[in-house]
């Protein structure tokens, strides 16, 4: 027993722990905290959905990522040296949107926007760093259980930024709610300077060809990769288009901030903690395909949820009732999701790959959340969560398609890699 608990308190797994945290913090500040500050500024729906653009860099990292794995940054290591920076130029980000003042007019609104834009691009660096920084810190039979630390750190850092944001906002201007974020990044930097390098275990690219077109060809050699590719892009659209506009819905139909962010947030983190380990356990035991199914008709079932929540209108115990069921269904399938991408990236090539496949998670969060604001302005709340619930059906149908063998044996490397990490 003491053994087990020092490998599930070992520093790898606490560092990944803290670095789901500072990637965590910046995704929520450009769309709940962006989105709530926009509302009360009175910029209308529409508006605040073509807002969501502003998180494309997270749709087309894999464009840049190739800069990770190439160079390295002199004394500092080729992951620490650009997580460094990353965090630094993420710490000027949000003080700069934090000078924003949004309610003054179409000018000031184009700053708010830039600046959130900027915040995004060097948010999704971050990101593009950590995926790799993770994979290569980690032994292999510790990356499931990092997937799930890695997400825990990640919704602890949504928590500080949204439900704390939106909480302190009620008490301190904007700008101040920026500034004790930006806070936040310091300390954050301040960890990873006193953490370690990976230790190398291939030899980094070298050329264009080896950074840029190598780990391209090397992903897509492999069989149906473009039919899993496909599949990632897919299976949490309808949950994802859900909650891009979910803070202004929750906004409109009469809640506080500070219920927002006690409820919605801060109960809706430990369903999602919950709903990782049980989706962990039943992974374990029934596999990764089979979860998959169970998951997302969960997922969909969620998502119905605040289509009753348009009908009821403002009522907390359901409130409460809606966001746990949703957060513990995302939690469930969310450990697996990050395992199973990870399992399908070369070492020589992490930053890359990773960026790919995780890019395409981000699309639906992006291109489609943009329209989401027209969509719930002409069909109404009601209207657009029902549609939310039917658009998850062609992820669904896809899995169909994972049923040869080759494609099973894909499927269930990530899920031994989480029963190995177990033992």
């Amino acid at each position: 027993m003491k053994k087990f608990l020092q490998n599930l308190c070992n520093i790898r797994l606490v560092m990944t722990l803290v670095m789901g945290i500072s990637s965590g913090m910046p995704l929520l500040i450009t769309i709940t905290l962006m989105q709530a500050w926009a509302k009360e500024a009175g910029v209308d729906l529409k508006t605040i959905g073509l807002m969501s653009l502003v998180g494309l860099p997270y749709t087309i990292k894999f464009l840049w990522s190739p800069l990770f794995d190439r160079f390295t940054i002199p004394f500092l290591g080729r992951r620490r040296g650009w997580l460094v920076i990353t965090q630094f130029c993420l710490f000027l980000a949000i003080v700069l949107m934090g000078y924003s003042k949004p309610e003054q007019g179409s000018f000031q609104i184009s700053y708010f926007v830039i600046s959130a834009a900027l915040l995004a691009f060097f948010s999704a660096s971050q990101d593009i760093v950590i995926d790799a920084y993770r994979r290569e810190d980690l032994k292999t039979l510790e990356l499931g259980i990092g997937s799930s630390y890695y997400i825990y750190g990640y919704r602890i850092g949504m928590i500080l930024s949204s439900s704390g944001g939106l909480i302190l906002s009620d008490y301190m201007s904007w700008k101040l709610v920026f500034m004790v974020l930006a806070g936040f990044m310091v300390i954050m930097m301040g960890l990873t300077l006193a953490y370690k390098e990976p230790k190398l275990e291939q030899e980094p690219p070298k050329n264009f060809r080896e950074s840029v077109i190598d780990p391209f060809i090397d992903y897509f050699k492999r069989d149906k990769a473009i039919l899993i590719l496909t599949f990632i892009l897919l299976y949490k659209l309808g949950d994802t288009m859900a909650s891009a506009i979910s803070t202004p819905f929750y906004l409109e139909i009469g809640y506080t901030k500070t219920e927002i962010g006690s409820v919605v947030k801060l109960f809706g983190f430990w369903a999602t903690i919950i709903g990782s380990f049980l989706g962990g356990s039943l992974i374990l035991k029934y596999g990764i395909r089979r979860s998959l199914w169970w998951f997302g008709f969960l997922q969909m079932a969620s998502t119905a949820g605040f289509a009753l929540l348009a009908i009821a209108g403002k009522h907390i115990p359901l409130l409460a009732g809606v966001i746990a069921f949703e957060n513990l269904s995302a939690g469930m399938g969310t450990a697996a999701f990050v395992a199973f991408m990870a399992s399908m990236t070369n070492k020589k090539y992490t930053a890359t790959q990773y960026a790919l496949l995780s890019s395409l998670m981000g699309v639906p969060r992006v291109l489609v959340a943009s329209l989401t604001g027209f969509m719930a302005q002409y069909l109404g709340w009601f209207y657009f969560f029902v549609s939310c619930t039917l658009v998850a059906i062609p992820g669904m149908l896809l899995l169909l398609k994972f049923r040869d063998k080759n494609e099973d044996e894909l499927l269930e490397s990530a899920s031994s890699q989480l029963r190995s990490s177990e033992l």
